[in-house]
This record gives structure tokens, sequence and C-alpha cells, in this order.
């Protein structure tokens, strides 16, 4: 959670009174006052996003439209992903690089049907909301010239997500049955024009839910009145995504991180990668290239506690002889494996699942096993 701030400074969403109407404990994260949990708790607000549904504000999280015919291939000098072969109503996770081939910020790229294109842009993007202006400024400055950069302040972001999140959300418009994994398409929900995908950052199945911010409120309402659904804040959606295996951009990936190192290349597709027909032509391409061919001599991995205590971020790793190895970026206690999970940048050399390793946690020593990622299965409605 970022730098505690005066209330007043803090920035609220459009479900603000509702947070506190169900009585959350509210934080500030990235200049907003969102809701960590709320009265039911972190562990019970877990457990109903794995077993029933969940739902989230994420509407601190930058929305954006990017206009014009030209915007996919603009939108390639920044991202070393496939965006003019995305097809109509499916979504790709990307990320933006700098000169040097780390993370400026990782986002999800959507291109919204024919019909839905006059409404949400001829891509939909969704970025971090600790990035959002600079991100904003950055597509400005690069690419502004190229396509209309047009941030979308005036709507709201909920995630529906856990396995019965369909059935409940079908209750408001059957046509989100036809949705599946990484897909979206514009969708008329509690009398709102709604962009909706398929996706989320738990693992399991579940939407996300663009919607003006005016008619937020009556949306989330409507959600919550589902038997299926149950509110949970910040807290949860950190562990759900930990056991997911999935970066959280500050923490596991940042500038110094690349996405070889961030074991995020299979989000590059074939055709931006050396040798394809697009290879190239974004910020740190040389960098990236030269790790794909030869790798590189750090890569993030999974973690997990052979002992009960957990390991927080921050914690130091070492090797059975105390060499310095590296530092724990995400840790918790998992409450759907039950037992700590956390991530961390090794040496290539201590990076092979089974390597055991050593956390400094208070003067003990834990030990720790490289293990895969995710800790608890992705659970994804693929159709």
């Amino acid at each position: 959670m970022s730098a505690a701030a005066p209330a007043s400074a803090l920035l609220q969403t459009p479900l603000h009174a509702l947070h506190l109407e169900l009585g959350a404990r509210m934080v500030p994260f990235a200049g907003y006052a969102m809701p960590v949990q709320y009265p039911a708790g972190l562990m019970a607000e877990h457990k109903q996003c794995r077993e029933a549904a969940a739902l989230f504000d994420v509407s601190h999280m930058g929305q954006l439209r990017l206009i014009g015919p030209d915007a996919a291939a603009a939108l390639e000098t920044l991202v070393p992903v496939d965006v003019i072969d995305l097809a109509a109503g499916k979504q790709r996770y990307a990320f933006f690089t700098n000169e040097q081939g780390g993370l400026l910020d990782d986002l999800m790229i959507t291109r919204p049907g024919a019909a839905d294109a006059p409404a949400f842009g001829d891509l939909f993007v969704v970025v971090n909301a600790g990035c959002k202006d600079a991100d904003i400024a950055h597509l400005q400055a690069r690419i502004g010239q190229r396509c209309e950069v047009r941030p979308l302040p005036e709507r709201a972001l909920l995630a529906l997500q856990g396995p019965l999140a369909a059935q409940a959300l079908a209750r408001l418009n059957p046509a989100v049955n036809s949705l599946t994994f990484m897909t979206g398409a514009g969708v008329r929900l509690a009398g709102a024009a709604c962009f909706v995908t398929r996706s989320g950052y738990t693992g399991e199945d579940g939407f996300e839910i663009s919607v003006p911010a005016s008619q937020a409120v009556a949306l989330a309402r409507e959600l919550l009145a589902q038997p299926e659904v149950k509110p949970a804040g910040l807290g949860a959606r950190d562990t759900l995504r930990l056991e997911g295996g999935m970066c959280l951009y500050g923490h596991d990936i940042d500038t110094s991180t690349t996405p070889v190192e961030a074991a995020l290349t299979w989000a590059i597709q074939k055709v931006r990668r050396a040798g394809g027909a697009r290879a190239g032509g974004y910020p740190g391409a040389a960098v990236i290239d030269a790790q794909l061919a030869g790798g590189a001599l750090r890569k993030r991995v999974g973690l997990i506690g052979l002992e009960r205590a957990p390991v927080r971020e921050g914690a130091k790793l070492v090797a059975a002889d105390g060499t310095e190895l590296g530092i724990v970026t995400s840790g918790t206690l998992g409450p759907t494996v039950n037992q700590p999970v956390a991530m961390a940048y090794l040496p290539t050399s201590h990076a092979s699942v089974g390597t055991e390793v050593f956390a400094e946690v208070r003067g003990k020593r834990l030990p720790m096993r490289v293990a895969p990622m995710p800790f608890a299965p992705h659970r994804y409605h693929r159709g």
C-alpha cells in the first residue's frame, strides 16, 4: 500500500460512499482511498472469490480509448506485443518498455468489435492506477500525433470474479455467457452501457466491467443483490493474484526488470521477436531480443515456504552458505494453498524448480523452495 496521505488529499472512486456503507476499512492506495477489506475480513473475501463470486472496485485504474485507423500500429511502437493482428472482440496483456528494456507498466488492450468501436474506441486500454498519469502522458507524447488518446475518467471499473461470477452476471444480461477468456463486448447491465471483458487478476473466471461513473453504484448494488456475490477489498485481491502467480506493478515488476527476467516472455508474440515480420520497433527491443536469445542473469520465480511463517516483501534471500541471492518482491500466507507463497528474482543458477533457498526473517533463516506458478491453478473460461 502506498505511503499514508491526509484523507482530504485522497481521490475517491464513484463507489466511495457505498464502501463506507458496507463497513469497509479504507486505506490510501495509488492516491485513492480504497477498501482494503470489509467486515467479513480478508480470509473470508479470498474464499468467497475462490468458491463463489466477489465484487472488487478497481475504478482507480486508468481507462482510455485510442481512436483512429493507425491506433494499433502506433501502439506497437511502445509495446513488444502483437496489436495489429488482435482480432475484433479480443483482449491481450501487454507492457510498456523503456530504452533499457525495463517495464514502465503492464496493461490490458482490447479491440472492440465494429458495433462497440464508436463508444469504446478502436482500442480500449486499461492501465495501473499508480502509473495512470505517466502512461497517458507517455501515450500522448509518443503516439498522440498518430491517433487520439482519450482518457475515460467518467467511467468506473468493477471486477466480478469467481467460479459463480458468470451465473450471477448472466441474470442481469445473458449475453455475457457468450464471452470467453480474454474477449470483450459492449453489454447493457442494469440500464448502463457497459464494456465487459471476461478477464481479471485473481486466477478465477470473471469479468471486468467498465461502466459510466454515474451508474456504477446502481450496478454494484444490483450485483451485490445476487446471492453468489459479496464485496472484496484490495487485501484479498493481492492474496488472490499472488496465488495466481501474477505480477503487481511496482513490486514484482518495475523499470529495473525486463520481460525476460520477469518471466513474461509468453506475452511477446513471435511476430514481434527477432526474425518476425514486425520485430522490434519498440523501446528496449535490442536488450529484450538479446535476452530472448541468450537468457537473462536472473529470473522471477515462485517460492513456497517450508515452514508456516509467512515471508513478506523485502525479505532477503540467501543460499545455504549465506551468499545473498535476492529479495522477496511479494509474499503472503496463501489462504487457498494454505502455505507461505512468495515471488522473488533469483540468479538463473538458483532459479530451477526444487532449488532450496533461505529467507531472512527477524534474524531467522526460513527455508523456501522454488516452485512452479501459479500456486493455485487458474480456472479461466476458455469456451
